[in-house]
């Protein structure tokens, strides 16, 4: 008998140290789990397929936090990719993540996040991100992680909505809605000069934003310096504007405008406009129509030696002059099986113009010069969604 209260005392005694650290733990799991199917007509030359995409930021992450005194806390982020279908798996702390500390001046955190940029983007609804329901290919160059610092190989100067890596970032505290967003990407022992990596690449994003109530609105520059490599120049900015409003609760309208700038040489330069309009109408209950038109403007200017950094793809600057533009919109059917879970059904289609080369988010590129320049592509998707 006094053995088994021995071994249990022992066994307790053990035990304590963990359940109090779980008892003080501030971890929390949380992600989204994503799947898309969908059957895509290419376009001339190329047939039709069936698609099977995890698009809209499908995640798995990790949030921490511990209150310092003196209203100060220390913070910390690991969000992975999440892909079910067990074939696009990126690396650990691949999404938004990051070590930070706030207090009542603000929050100011070192990691891989959404640039402001990005993040003023509010005029969008009725719009995806990336695959097929995806707007950004044609917006904005496209959505994804990108990596400057270090003349990293993922520049992507057509890219302005950024995942940036290598971020020192600033996030003001709201006042009565408004807030100020900035970061700036580091250059990370930038080694090497040639073709496609410039001499020390970097991101400078800012923002301002609003959002009380029914009304949100974001005002943000981002500028993408010496992405242009060895041949000079290569110096990018970007501007865009958007809002949104929700009427009666139920009715959310959006409208965003792009204004980019490519230098491609150190004496010329492109020039692309491009804007989109978006609803959200939750009809009644759980019942949601979505829609959305966007407008590629034509790239008008010059190339030149420093259009490099995988410029060419979705959102292509090349070829350039009258007829590079591309009209892209949406229709789709929203059901809310609950706040954590839904699931959508619509029509895409993508209209290039003679001379443009944009494709639906995960069809492959077209490239410049190809018959499928001009072409036009459609397709029907299912999408779901389940958040935890």
């Amino acid at each position: 008998m006094n053995k088994k209260l021995i071994a249990v005392a022992v066994a307790g005694a053990l035990a304590a140290p963990a359940i109090a650290l779980a008892q003080t733990s501030t971890v929390n799991v949380y992600g989204k789990v994503t799947m898309e199917l969908g059957y895509a007509d290419q376009g001339n030359g190329r047939p039709d397929t069936d698609m099977f995409q995890t698009p809209g930021g499908g995640n798995v992450g990790f949030r921490g936090e511990e209150k310092l005194g003196g209203g100060l806390s220390a913070w910390f982020q690991c969000e992975s990719s999440a892909d079910v279908r067990g074939i696009g798996q990126a690396g650990f702390c691949g999404r938004n993540s990051a070590i930070g500390l706030k207090g009542g001046w603000g929050n100011l955190h070192f990691g891989r996040w959404d640039t402001p940029f990005k993040r003023s983007m509010v005029g969008r609804p009725g719009t995806g991100d990336t695959g097929l329901f995806g707007a950004s290919p044609t917006f904005s160059g496209f959505s994804t992680g990108n990596i400057a610092a270090g003349g990293g190989i993922d520049l992507d100067r057509n890219v302005w909505r950024r995942r940036e890596a290598g971020l020192i970032y600033y996030e003001s505290p709201k006042f009565s809605g408004f807030q100020v967003l900035g970061a700036l990407s580091t250059a990370n022992a930038t080694g090497a000069l040639d073709a496609t990596t410039g001499a020390k690449p970097r991101v400078v994003s800012i923002a301002g934003t609003y959002v009380n109530g029914p009304l949100a609105i974001g005002l943000g520059y981002e500028r993408h310096s010496e992405f242009g490599g060895a041949a000079g120049g290569g110096d990018d900015r970007g501007w865009t504007v958007g809002a949104s409003y929700t009427f009666m609760g139920k009715v959310k309208l959006g409208a965003q405008y792009l204004d980019t700038k490519y230098e491609t040489s150190p004496v010329a330069e492109v020039k692309k406009r491009n804007w989109q309009i978006g609803v959200d109408w939750n009809i009644a209950g759980p019942h949601s129509l979505l829609g959305a038109y966007v407008n590629a403007g034509d790239s008008k200017g010059t190339l030149g030696a420093t259009l490099t950094g995988k410029v060419v793809g979705n959102g292509a600057l090349a070829p350039v002059g009258p007829s590079t533009g591309a009209d892209w919109w949406t229709i789709a059917y929203r059901y809310a099986f609950s706040k954590r879970t839904n699931v959508k059904f619509g029509y895409i289609r993508l209209d290039n113009d003679s001379n443009a080369i944009y494709s639906l988010g995960g069809l492959k590129t077209i490239a410049a010069g190809s018959p499928q320049m001009g072409t036009t592509q459609s397709a029907w998707a299912m999408y779901a969604e389940h958040k935890f």
